[in-house]
């Protein structure tokens, strides 16, 4: 994810792949932008789980971040099996 205000890129994979082979990726335009944005989703839900927040917040707490997504549809992105691909 391109920051392009100062040239920077925003790695939202750190804990997967470095900073260099994500421009790398990014550049040739070989990222899922969406398969991202669910990874994303599912570390923040993790995260909040984690905490000890139910569920059911955490998910309302996801449809704040993402308006454009139902919660059926965060749902399914969170517990989705990670062999079924």
């Amino acid at each position: 994810m391109m920051d392009y205000a100062n040239g920077t890129v925003h790695n939202p994979l750190s804990g997967l792949i470095g900073d260099e082979v994500y421009k790398l990726l990014e550049s040739h335009n070989l990222l899922n932008e969406k398969g991202v944005r669910d990874y994303q989703i599912r570390q923040r839900f993790r995260e909040m789980r984690s905490d000890d927040v139910p569920a059911y917040d955490a998910i309302e707490s996801l449809r704040e971040e993402y308006p454009y997504l139902q919660f059926d549809t965060i749902r399914k992105i969170v517990y989705k099996l990670n062999g079924k691909r």
